[in-house]
């Protein structure tokens, strides 16, 4: 979990126009959210004892992040509905990856904001 909050910060900082993140807990996980200037959608991360053998991370539901990710990373991560993908602790899949997942959720607004003006 240490490391996977390294890499939120890690695709922060290596993430054009994220700016600040904010690190904070929402339903007693730890959550993160880009402060200024409000590029990205929030993302959360979480252990539990029921599977403990697996990460998770979390994207708002009504955002296209997960569908994205398991378009680009369909055999790197176990995906459920529109708001988990997990990985096995002990077996993670390549940090650009979950970086590169990380910093389209850090980017999300940004991203849609440019498609409209794209559209």
């Amino acid at each position: 979990m240490l490391a996977l909050r390294e890499l939120v910060f890690d695709a922060a900082r290596q993430t054009p126009g994220v700016g600040t993140v904010e690190e904070t807990l929402k339903w007693g996980e730890p959550s993160y959210l880009t402060h200024h200037p409000k590029s990205g959608s929030t993302i959360r991360m979480d252990w539990k004892p029921d599977r403990p053998d697996h990460c998770s991370i979390f994207f708002h539901c009504q955002t296209n992040l997960i569908a994205t990710c398991s378009e680009l990373y369909p055999d790197q991560f176990e995906f459920e509905g529109n708001r988990r993908m997990s990985f096995v602790a002990k077996d993670p899949p390549q940090s650009d990856v979950i970086r590169h997942c990380l910093a389209l959720a850090l980017t999300y607004h940004q991203r849609k904001k440019t498609d409209r003006r794209a559209g």
